[in-house]
């Protein structure tokens, strides 16, 4: 378990403390639709952080191409119909490149300021020509609302019960969710960006911000900033 890291309740539990079992239950929300207004149809997409497949999969019955990339071997066997490559995103190097990098569910918030440095560094080493990178983040209270609630239609109800500091502008978020039979928790350390920061964390890696893709500014369209 990483350092900063973990998460309670039945099945296999992740490094950075997500559970197999309460991902593959999630339902899978806007990020299909967001991901395919902003890309060419049937794009190479390299997915950072696929996880149980939830996106990927939809992705895939998009017409889309996907390369889906986790740091788990439990969450990865539950991918089905894409290729698949178990390890660290912020050490990827796959030899070739992909229309579309994805970099969601907030993985650019790590609280670990190298790691999500790495994380960027692969986007741009596997980005084709005239590609681009889609970027999940934070909501702008994400950190500030809390505790807050939600009641997902599909019955289950997501905590967000704390954010606290724990140095050099990081906290430490604690998760709950609740379902009828089962109860996870998850609790992870996450770096708030203003939407400065957010840019400058781009620059710093040869991106730009091409558009905000969604009203709330939670889903990004990244490009080569000049002269990368």
């Amino acid at each position: 378990m990483r350092e900063g890291y973990e998460g309670t309740g039945p099945g296999a539990i992740t490094p950075d403390g997500c559970a197999v079992e309460l991902y593959s239950r999630l339902p899978v929300g806007e990020e299909p639709d967001v991901i395919a207004a902003a890309v060419p149809a049937g794009a190479r997409v390299l997915e950072l952080g696929s996880g149980v497949g939830r996106v990927t999969h939809a992705l895939l019955e998009r017409g889309f191409d996907v390369t889906a990339v986790d740091e788990s071997a439990e969450m990865l066997e539950r991918v089905r119909g894409a290729r698949t490559i178990c390890g660290p995103i912020e050490d990827l190097d796959v030899g070739e490149t992909f229309d579309v990098v994805l970099l969601a569910s907030f993985l650019v918030h790590a609280g670990d300021v190298e790691v999500r440095r790495g994380m960027l560094r692969t986007c741009v080493r596997h980005l084709a020509k005239g590609g681009c990178v889609l970027i999940q983040r934070e909501g702008e209270d994400y950190h500030s609302n809390v505790p807050r609630e939600r009641v997902d239609p599909a019955g289950f109800t997501v905590r967000i019960v704390s954010a606290e500091p724990v140095g050099d502008g990081v906290d430490s978020v604690r998760a709950e969710y609740v379902f009828p039979d089962a109860v996870w928790t998850q609790t992870f350390r996450a770096r708030p960006l203003t939407r400065q920061q957010f840019e400058e964390a781009l620059g710093e890696a040869g991106l730009k911000v091409d558009r905000y893709l969604t009203e709330d500014g939670m889903w990004v369209r990244a490009v080569p900033a000049a002269g990368h």
